[in-house]
């Protein structure tokens, strides 16, 4: 079960820097690239446009998202267009999910939450498990959110709890911090907690 670190009111540039001195801290433990995964989304990049100005050898990062939309990647519900825009212009490699990748082990996870628990594009109704053998899956979400209304890819539980660092960003939700706190405490069983369940890293939730 993860330990959880409440951090509130941090605003993104607290936030990139907190995410900076992660990825300088795995970039300084090896002498080859290191791999992270980011959300879409509105909330991330306010954030990731503030990463993007420390001064990081972001060559050396490859930058996968949690999820994707199944649409092409000039379609605006694409979040690889949209993390490509800001990272891949300071060097970064931005690494496109497929159906049955497997990813590397990531240095840092961020991650995002839906007012019904959902991670990644992990809904309730996907039912996802701790022991999935898939490391990337397809699947449709139910109901299809109004806003994107796609099937999706998506990372699965064992994807993201490998890693070495991970974080969620729910600022300013007091809905969406009483649903982690819920499922930090076990007292839900949606794909949020199940992942909580399922790592033995400090979790830091940006709330």
């Amino acid at each position: 079960m993860a330990t959880i670190t409440l951090t509130p009111a941090a605003d993104p540039v607290a936030i990139a820097q907190w995410l900076a001195d992660r990825i300088s801290a795995a970039l300084a433990s090896t002498d080859g690239p290191i791999a992270i995964t980011v959300p879409g989304g509105r909330t991330p990049f306010p954030v990731l446009s503030a990463l993007v100005k420390h001064d990081l050898p972001f060559e050396r990062v490859s930058v996968w998202p949690n999820d994707d939309r199944m649409v092409p990647e000039d379609h605006p519900a694409s979040n690889l267009a949209k993390i490509r825009a800001v990272l891949e212009p300071v060097g970064a490699q931005i690494v496109g999910l497929e159906e049955g990748q497997t990813p590397p082990r990531f240095a840092l996870a961020l991650l995002g939450m839906g007012e019904d628990g959902h991670i990644a594009s992990l809904f309730p109704n996907t039912n996802p498990q701790a022991t999935a053998p898939a490391r990337v899956i397809r699947l449709t979400p139910d109901p299809l959110p109004p806003e994107a209304p796609f099937d999706r890819l998506s990372m699965t539980i064992p994807s993201l709890a490998a890693s070495d660092a991970i974080a969620f960003l729910i600022t300013g939700d007091a809905k969406k911090r009483e649903i982690f706190e819920a499922a930090a405490a076990g007292q839900n069983d949606l794909p949020v907690a199940r992942l909580l369940a399922a790592t033995d890293q400090t979790v830091t939730c940006f709330c």
